[in-house]
């Protein structure tokens, strides 16, 4: 495997710029992941200087995705694409601003074939930013 933390993450994740909304990769273990990210004021989801909670959404879903995309090159298989099927219980307690540093971690919580369901936060400083659980579709 890659050592971590990994901070040219491009070849990770299938999205690409403006689209990428994960920054480093932090750490992965058997059932988490933890990444950053800096919000920038041309961020597509910057809007009046804070970043919008479709931002911190695909935030959440962009580290599951770098997380595959670490496993999967770590077994020298290609990097799959995934889609959100759905979210549930997904709640904003604040917007970060241009400049913040955004820490997300996801934690596996099913995986059934294609499908994983991840429980997924956000913190800025030790501060919960939002949080949700997302059910993601992996295509090989």
């Amino acid at each position: 495997m890659m050592t971590l933390p990994v901070d040219d993450i491009v070849s990770l994740i299938p999205q690409k710029t403006p689209f990428v909304m994960v920054g480093k990769l932090l750490s992965v273990d058997e059932s988490s992941t933890r990444s950053s990210f800096i919000v920038e004021s041309d961020n597509v989801f910057v809007t009046n200087g804070l970043f919008q909670e479709a931002g911190l959404l695909e935030n959440i879903a962009q580290t599951a995705a770098l997380r595959a995309g670490y496993m999967a090159q770590a077994e020298n298989k290609l990097v799959a694409v995934g889609y959100i099927g759905a979210i549930n219980n997904f709640e904003i307690f604040n917007l970060p601003k241009v400049g913040d540093e955004l820490i997300t971690e996801i934690i596996i919580e099913n995986k059934i074939f294609d499908v994983t369901v991840i429980a997924g936060k956000v913190w800025h400083n030790e501060n919960l930013l939002a949080s949700c659980e997302m059910k993601l579709f992996c295509r090989q």
